[in-house]
């Protein structure tokens, strides 16, 4: 369920009553159908999406539930991105989108594919944006966490994605607008070398959240994680770290310590 730019599509009849499933039935025996209704995203929706996203020249962008190609289209046209890909059920749709993109004069970076979101491999993306349902939301939730790499930013219209808290949520015009960015995985033991001494750290982690116990005392050390970038308090200390493989590296940042390093134990 996603949207074009309106100074190109303003004369379109832009159905809404489509209903589509997940599931692709018999080809050619009868249109597939959908259990997410197709309805575009706004226009001033679609810029805070990949605003929020801060999409840059480097960035694959992949969307669920593409529709019309407006969010596809636009990440490349009006914000850079390198290539985009769509994803939708519904085979007019991705005709449609293909030719918006044609009349659009992207074609040659972004792509539409007709098929079930679930069939199809998103780990490449950079920004994944979507308009679905809940439900189908957190269907994907743990496909999101397990697949996407640290860092991908993940952008919805109207729907979260349960008890993962979003990490930004603004209202455009009465509609909803949700960033989530994957964190890395910390959960587990570390040794925390810091001031000529070695620390036993335990991390618990419920998703970009982290609390953990230092040398057996627990629920001393909080912190949260973007990406791969995790910022946590011990001590009353700020620690900002990168990491890096089965290490966590400090980097500079304002007010923090620095010459620290984690290791896995």
């Amino acid at each position: 369920m996603s949207a074009l730019s309106v100074r190109s599509f303003a004369s379109f009849t832009l159905p809404v009553g489509l209903l589509a499933s997940l599931v692709v039935g018999p080809a050619q025996a009868q249109p597939p159908r959908l259990d997410v209704p197709y309805v575009p995203t706004p226009e001033p929706v679609v810029a805070h999406m990949l605003q929020l996203a801060e999409i840059g020249p480097d960035d694959y962008v992949i969307d669920l539930g593409s529709g019309d190609g407006r969010i596809a289209i636009s990440a490349v046209q009006d914000h850079g991105a390198r290539a985009a890909y769509g994803i939708d059920l519904d085979p007019e749709r991705i005709s449609e989108a293909q030719e918006n993109a044609e009349r659009e004069g992207v074609a040659d970076k972004v792509t539409f594919e007709q098929g079930d979101l679930f069939q199809k491999d998103i780990s490449e993306a950079d920004v994944l944006t979507m308009y679905l349902l809940s439900t189908v939301n957190m269907r994907l939730r743990p496909v999101i966490l397990d697949t996407l790499k640290p860092g991908t930013r993940v952008v919805s219209h109207a729907f979260n994605l349960g008890d993962w808290e979003p990490d930004q949520s603004d209202v455009i015009n009465g509609s909803s607008v949700f960033l989530w960015i994957v964190p890395a995985k910390v959960a587990g033991q570390w040794t925390l070398e810091l001031d000529g001494r070695n620390h036993q750290v335990e991390l618990d982690q419920r998703f970009q959240k982290v609390v953990g116990k230092v040398d057996g005392q627990p629920d001393v050390l909080s912190g949260q994680l973007k990406g791969n970038e995790l910022r946590f308090t011990f001590d009353d200390r700020l620690y900002v770290g990168q990491l890096n493989g089965d290490r966590i590296e400090a980097v500079p940042a304002d007010g923090a310590q620095q010459g620290w390093v984690a290791r896995r134990s």
